[in-house]
């Protein structure tokens, strides 16, 4: 058997996937890599035509900040383009453990480690926390790079349902004693638009014995009080062990962090590969977030914007019949329903001039496939109706609403 026999049978559309996709491209309504030539925050460039981005987590819309880009440069022409080596080596910069320490003082914590990437954090950390006899509890719902975190470790993975307590607490009491736990959940869960019932958990886990990791990508800069995350606004930083973050969200990059108890950082320092044995994140990378950081800290008034934009949306979308989950953040879901309707629906809104993200299935479970909008501080109003315009037409069009 040729290794490559299975990425044949996907590109001549001989695979169950392949067939789907190959009938997508041939009807023009392949939806992915589309190839953005230039962006200015809330709208972007795709082959010659300005749409309005609905698609991106740009949440407090920092990533043209003029701040931001000043930072990146500054550090580009003081550090150079990169490390060129892990940060167990020669790729610790002095940038590195500042933005280190202001990350753990900004969530409540004794330490914080950075990683290049967000989906290097739960691979690095579930793989050297979670050994031979431990288990990872985590949420159907769970992101990719969770699962991978538990497969990639030699511990046990067990799924309870979506924000259940019930069924997680089942689960746990048929958890052997002697074994070493830690709970996974999200702040605010990606696709759904809905947040982890963190202070739920917590009593569970107390009542356990367990450890309780929060993956709160999309919840740090757009939750709580100063913008900490989804553990502030529920107050229980104390009560949560691990506090994961994302930089390609909200502070406008890529990277990501986790944060802890001090020896529990020192010892992901000397046990996470994908720390260990990766390339340190570079100086205009480290530098862009930390400059994120002090604007989030500086000007709660984004959050606030990115707030009433959000309600705007959901309010909106919901008037007109969608289905939005119940969301209860700024990634607004819009539920259509087979694959190939979404994929319809995602080019008619494109034609229209408005960027959006089509998820199906295994994203998502079959038959719910839907439209994943996300919205930005720096959204106006008249972009706002201009996208409510459009999905009231294309909606009416397609027999959506």
């Amino acid at each position: 058997m040729d290794l490559f026999e299975k990425c044949y049978r996907f590109t001549e559309g001989k695979s169950a996937w392949g067939k789907e996709y190959e009938a997508v491209r041939e009807a023009g309504l392949y939806p992915y890599f589309i190839p953005i030539q230039s962006s200015a925050d809330t709208e972007v460039i795709i082959h010659g035509e300005k749409k309005v981005m609905i698609g991106s987590n740009n949440y407090l819309g920092l990533t043209h900040h003029p701040k931001v880009l000043e930072a990146a440069e500054m550090a580009t022409r003081k550090y150079g383009s990169g490390c060129t080596g892990s940060r167990f080596l020669n790729g610790t910069l002095d940038i590195h453990i500042a933005l280190e320490e202001a990350l753990a003082e900004f969530v409540h914590k004794d330490a914080a480690l950075v990683f290049s990437t967000g989906f290097q954090v739960n691979l690095g950390v579930i793989d050297a926390l979670v050994q031979r006899r431990d288990i990872a509890f985590i949420d159907s719902l769970s992101h990719a790079c969770v699962v991978d975190g538990c497969r990639l470790s030699w511990g046990e993975m067990v799924r309870f349902k979506h924000n259940d307590l019930a069924d997680l607490s089942r689960k746990l009491e048929n958890a052997p004693p002697q074994k070493g736990k830690l709970i996974i959940i999200e702040g605010i869960y990606s696709m759904e638009g809905d947040i982890g019932n963190i202070p739920g958990v917590v009593d569970v886990a107390r009542k356990h014995g367990c450890r309780l990791m929060v993956d709160d990508a999309h919840g740090v800069g757009v939750l709580g009080p100063t913008g900490a995350g989804t553990v502030e606004h529920f107050g229980v930083e104390e009560d949560v062990d691990l506090i994961m973050g994302t930089f390609s969200k909200s502070f406008a990059c890529i990277g990501g962090f986790i944060a802890a108890e001090a020896a529990a950082i020192d010892y992901l320092k000397h046990h996470a590969n994908t720390l260990l044995f990766s390339a340190s994140m570079p100086p205009s990378a480290v530098a862009t977030v930390h400059a994120a950081l002090e604007i989030i800290k500086a000007e709660p008034e984004r959050r606030e914007r990115l707030w009433k934009n959000a309600r705007k949306m959901q309010d909106g979308l919901q008037s007109m019949g969608y289905d939005i989950r119940g969301s209860q953040t700024p990634v607004v879901p819009v539920v259509i329903g087979e694959d190939i309707h979404t994929f319809m629906f995602w080019k008619r809104l494109l034609d229209e001039g408005v960027f959006t993200n089509p998820i199906v299935s295994p994203a998502v479970p079959p038959g719910s496939a839907r439209i994943r909008t996300s919205y930005m501080a720096s959204h106006t109003d008249k972009q706002l109706d201009f996208v409510l315009d459009k999905f009231d037409k294309v909606g009416k069009e397609l027999g959506i609403i």
